[in-house]
């Protein structure tokens, strides 16, 4: 298993970003920390200027495990479950445009926020239809990329809020190049079992967010890291390790706590 952390690199309300903006600057920090690799945080691809981050990534020899989508969501609104048509189809385009820049980079694009909510208006039936429609068409845009589906807790979505609920959405999609990101964090809130729902997860497993039960760097908060690495280790999970964490007490203290934590168990 390899260690990563997450960067913004676009400007962003959501607060779980040890990372934000200054992309150079950040990426060389997180090199020089020692992390094997970068989570990219990208609202819209095409705000993008590729080739300088490409190059800064190259210059610094980190790799991006995945990219992260939900600030389509948080920023614009636009989800799969949307009763609006067009930001259902506008989320739909947005995903194809991260598919694209996950293959330049041979990254796992997360499938978390992005997937929206149940409105109160819309019933359970119409709105499972509208995501697994649109998570078929993501998933048919390029079978070589994988889509990483993210339960998230019940205060943010409830829509996929367990391991159970995401596997059970990927049974119906039975799409290869579909799985699991699992996290902490959410876990912690919504899992009777921590350690039993990634050994569920086992076979679907496409990438892994660490967080504490704070959502501070890990050792900030109750969980036990060494149980998360113990299975995952039972599980032969081979993907990155990537912190999603609050920039508490701030971005630097966070991402070197984060690694001095993480090394310990990993060794």
């Amino acid at each position: 298993m390899k260690l990563s952390i997450v960067v913004s690199t676009q400007p962003a309300s959501f607060s779980a970003l040890a990372y934000k903006g200054r992309v150079a600057e950040n990426i060389k920090k997180i090199k020089d920390l020692g992390y094997d690799g970068v989570e990219l945080a990208v609202r819209d691809p095409g705000l993008l200027n590729l080739n300088e981050l490409h190059n800064i990534l190259s210059e610094n020899d980190l790799p991006v495990p995945a990219i992260g989508t939900g600030q389509a969501f948080g920023e614009e609104g636009l989800s799969f479950s949307s009763k609006d048509a067009g930001k259902r189809e506008k989320a739909i385009d947005r995903i194809k445009s991260q598919i694209s820049l996950a293959k330049s980079f041979n990254a796992i694009v997360i499938i978390g926020l992005i997937r929206g909510k149940r409105e109160d208006e819309i019933d359970e039936q119409q709105t499972e239809s509208w995501l697994i429609d649109a998570l078929r068409i993501c998933a048919e845009e390029n079978d070589t990329v994988k889509l990483a589906i993210e339960p998230v807790n019940r205060y943010e979505s409830n829509l996929v809020n367990t391991v159970s609920e995401g596997l059970r959405l990927i049974e119906k999609l039975d799409r290869k190049n579909v799985g699991l990101l699992l996290d902490t964090f959410h876990m912690n809130i919504e899992e009777p079992s921590i350690v039993e729902s990634i050994r569920m997860s086992k076979d679907h497993l496409f990438h892994f967010h660490i967080a504490d039960s704070n959502r501070w760097y890990p050792g900030a908060g109750h969980l036990e890291f060494s149980d998360v690495i113990e299975v995952l280790k039972r599980i032969k999970y081979k993907g990155f390790l990537s912190a999603e964490i609050l920039p508490l007490p701030d971005p630097d203290t966070a991402a070197e706590m984060t690694i001095k934590h993480m090394r310990h168990f990993m060794s």
